[in-house]
């Protein structure tokens, strides 16, 4: 069995621990707090659908950024970062930089992270031997949905179905790894994902991990946005994954594509947990490796000279802001 295999199979256990681990937890946002959330790969796009969800539940405006694309002349109350490796450059080097409180979620305590961040959640329970994120990535976002589920409201204005709740997650993970995946899926060569609200994110996760696992073609949209222009390269070869229930007519209008649709059965989540099976069966049929993706590694470092160089783009100097 693969790493990535097992570290997949581990997540109900890995998010029972970090629903636990938010009764007591500190450094994470108070209700009210202006927030930015940062993250490179898998962990932007959990950073995407924690602050989605965060704000629309009105705990407060929350915002989420690449590391490298942070913008220094905002304000914010603090800064929440989330590294499996606890060692990439673009976010070691923002909290370096930054004036306000911060918390890092990391698979690793004994790297650069635990010297620039304020605060330290140490989730190496989760921790991965593999290149390609799956546990770390959910279960740091089980905490944080945790956590939201604990604490008040800053507002009365919540959109509608969006308020944190406590669902069975450990269950419905243990759900998702029993399932079966949809019929047909594997045949297919091309796949999209959409979401909408906070599921945006997990829908753009989704697409990472068959392109990184299996070097397939994956895309991924908010899902009122699919019909202006991706809909076009549609047809019997694609696959079209809903992590929300989709508009009204666009689940029927996506089938007149011949495209094999799937709907939503378990927790937004729980459904990420059926594609990383899927990508790791569209790998596996293909004889590639999915710990071990082309072109790939666990974490990106770069050398400051590079940093200095420019070619990491051009960024307001925070001692300007």
């Amino acid at each position: 069995m693969t790493f990535v295999a097992e570290e997949i199979a581990a997540q109900p256990g890995c998010w029972r621990r970090a629903i636990a681990l938010a009764e007591t937890v500190a450094g994470l946002p108070a209700p009210g707090e202006r927030v930015a959330v940062v993250g490179c790969g898998t962990s932007l796009f959990m950073a995407q659908a924690y602050a989605a969800l965060r704000e629309s539940s009105g705990r407060g405006e929350t915002d989420a950024f690449p590391a490298s694309e942070f913008p220094f002349r905002r304000r914010y109350d603090r800064v929440v970062a989330i590294t499996r490796s606890g060692t990439t450059t673009e976010v070691v080097e923002l909290l370096r930089a930054l004036p306000c409180p911060t918390v890092a979620l990391t698979g690793d305590t004994a790297t650069p992270i635990a010297q620039v961040a304020d605060t330290v959640i140490d989730l190496g329970f989760a921790d991965e031997r593999s290149v390609v994120q799956t546990r770390f990535a959910t279960t740091a976002l089980t905490l944080l949905r945790a956590h939201l589920a604990r604490i008040p409201s800053a507002s009365q204005v919540a959109e509608p179905g969006v308020a944190p709740d406590r669902p069975d997650l450990p269950g419905q993970a243990a759900a998702a790894l029993e399932a079966p995946l949809p019929a047909g899926a594997a045949g297919r060569t091309r796949f999209t994902f959409l979401g909408a609200g906070w599921t945006v994110g997990i829908a753009h996760e989704a697409a990472l991990k068959v392109r990184e696992a299996s070097a397939s073609w994956a895309e991924s949209y908010p899902a009122m946005e699919y019909r202006h222009g991706p809909i076009s390269v549609t047809d019997e070869r694609s696959l079209v994954w809903f992590f929300d229930p989709p508009p009204p007519g666009l689940a029927e209008q996506v089938e007149r594509t011949g495209a094999l649709v799937v709907l939503p059965e378990l927790d937004p989540v729980a459904e990420l947990i059926r594609v990383q099976r899927l990508a790791v069966e569209l790998a596996t049929a293909k004889g590639l490796d999915p710990d071990r993706p082309r072109n790939l590694s666990r974490s990106v470092i770069l050398s400051r000279a590079f940093l200095r160089s420019g070619e990491a783009g051009d960024r307001l100097d925070p001692g300007e802001a």
